[in-house]
């Protein structure tokens, strides 16, 4: 559900959101929300459901890799690439 707000903003926080919204390629608007997001994120950490999906896909990847030997397929590449 979308909500309207208003916001008062100086000059240096409005010229700052407008850099945002040339970085991001979005709207000043769109900007300024994403930069809250952002914010709360940092301040607070990545909501728990985000977590417990990074916690899964490491969990799934250790499993894929599991018995890899990385140096070996590190030099079979080498070895590839030099034509051997």
């Amino acid at each position: 559900m979308l909500t309207r707000t208003t916001i008062m903003l100086d000059e240096p926080a409005r010229e700052a959101a407008r850099e945002l919204a040339l970085s991001y390629r979005c709207s000043t608007s769109e900007g300024i929300r994403r930069a809250i997001l952002r914010q709360r994120d940092a301040v607070l950490g990545i909501p728990p459901a985000q977590r417990e999906q990074r916690v899964r896909t490491l969990e799934r990847l250790f499993e894929l890799f599991e018995g890899h030997d990385a140096e070996d397929e590190i030099r079979r590449l080498k070895d590839q690439d030099e034509g051997s």
